[in-house]
């Protein structure tokens, strides 16, 4: 694995950097910001100051606007947007979005293309994924959709409830996964049919995704066979070309936010006195700041590692849910210890380490549960073991 940096990576880098600390971490005062996200009026105008530097959606292909990032380079370019909770937002690479447009430019068609990734990609229109269910449905196992699709003639009609659906509020369009006679079937759907409807916003931690995480009904809803994304019943094998590159890049974000979240502790450490002398004279504080410094340097190596890995060729599942498990469990370890560092100021939405306390606690249960991804890992030891002993072997 070369360490090396392109120079197209250390140019995108820099530029977002300077964008971050220029631009975006004004925002975060911003009373667009408040307890139901961000506005439309304020992602337009954030968006908007990206592209005016050429910063928006970077990792899309050149077709299709972007830079052409190989998963390496997207590692570097989107920690650096993620040094404010803003900043992905701003550029356009947060969660939904940022996952849609790369199943949508892996798998879709070049009239979906057209219709759906065109006007995601610019910013025009924002979109959901809608897999995740109520009462015992398909979370963490997606084999146990109960959200289903029956075809009728040339038409499909599905029914269901999702819920904990990120940014379904507002968005354009979403993908939706729904159980199907051979397994189960994406497809692109309008959130303003009136066959799906938003019950309620749900009230949790984290209020920087626009559109927040929503409950939702699919009553009745009839689409056409242009709706499907990919090959009817096969989602499962779909969906797998979005989820070990999408849990990555919640890696990259977060390690920016826990970044930001050291450099807030080591500035005030350094600042702040007691006892005689500047916190980070004190043992106590600057063991802290080490183990910081040390988590974030092997979050860094393990993403860029697995960024490796799928730029290979490889499906990277295996790598991909090690470095999820790490990062969410490392990197929220990093906030925590900030927030110690900074004392009552910690607490205070006077630090951003507070808002990013609070936003970091999901990243360990969404995209896989610590616990599911754990189990996972545990599985394919098990299998390597049982190969190696039984070369013959064909166990699943």
């Amino acid at each position: 694995m070369n360490f090396d940096r392109t120079a197209l990576e250390v140019e995108l880098e820099t530029a977002v950097r300077a964008f971050v600390a220029d631009t975006v971490i004004r925002y975060e005062t911003d009373a667009r910001l408040d307890a139901r996200g961000p506005s439309e009026a304020l992602r337009k105008e954030l968006q908007q100051a990206a592209k005016s530097r050429g910063l928006l959606a970077p990792q899309l292909s050149v077709k299709h606007g972007g830079r052409g990032l190989d998963h390496r380079q997207t590692a570097t370019v989107f920690r650096a947007s993620g040094y404010s909770l803003l900043g992905p937002l701003a550029m356009n690479v947060m969660a939904p979005d940022e996952g849609n447009m790369f199943l949508l430019e892996k798998i879709a068609s070049a009239s979906q293309l057209e219709r759906y990734l065109a006007p995601l990609a610019s910013g025009e229109a924002r979109s959901c994924f809608l897999m995740t269910e109520p009462d015992g449905g398909a979370g963490s196992d997606p084999s146990m959709l109960k959200t289903t699709a029956h075809q009728q003639g040339d038409s499909w009609v599905i029914e269901g409830r999702k819920w904990l659906i990120t940014g379904a509020e507002g968005a354009e369009f979403g993908i939706l996964m729904a159980k199907s006679e051979h397994g189960a079937t994406m497809f692109l759907v309008s959130m303003s049919d009136p066959a799906i409807r938003v019950d309620r916003r749900l009230h949790t931690l984290d209020n920087t995704l626009p559109g927040g995480h929503a409950c939702i009904s699919v009553e009745g809803l009839r689409v056409g066979p242009e709706a499907v994304l990919g090959a009817p019943h096969e989602a499962f094998r779909h969906a797998q070309v979005r989820l070990a590159p999408a849990r990555l890049t919640h890696c990259m974000r977060w390690w920016g936010a826990a970044q930001r979240a050291h450099d807030s502790a080591i500035a005030y450490a350094t600042q702040r006195k007691a006892f005689g002398k500047t916190l980070i004279d004190h043992e106590g504080v600057s063991l802290l700041l080490a183990d910081n410094a040390m988590d974030l340097q092997q979050t860094l190596l393990l993403i860029d590692h697995a960024a490796w890995v799928l730029d290979q060729g490889s499906d990277g599942s295996h790598e991909t849910s090690m470095t999820k498990v790490v990062c969410s469990e490392a990197l929220s370890r990093v906030v925590d210890r900030s927030l110690q560092v900074l004392g009552g100021l910690g607490v205070t939405d006077d630090s951003p380490v507070a808002k990013i306390y609070r936003e970091i606690r999901g990243f360990r249960i969404y995209d896989g549960a610590s616990e599911v991804h754990r189990w996972s890992i545990a599985r394919r030891l098990a299998r390597l073991a049982q190969t190696a002993q039984n070369p013959s072997s064909h166990a699943p």
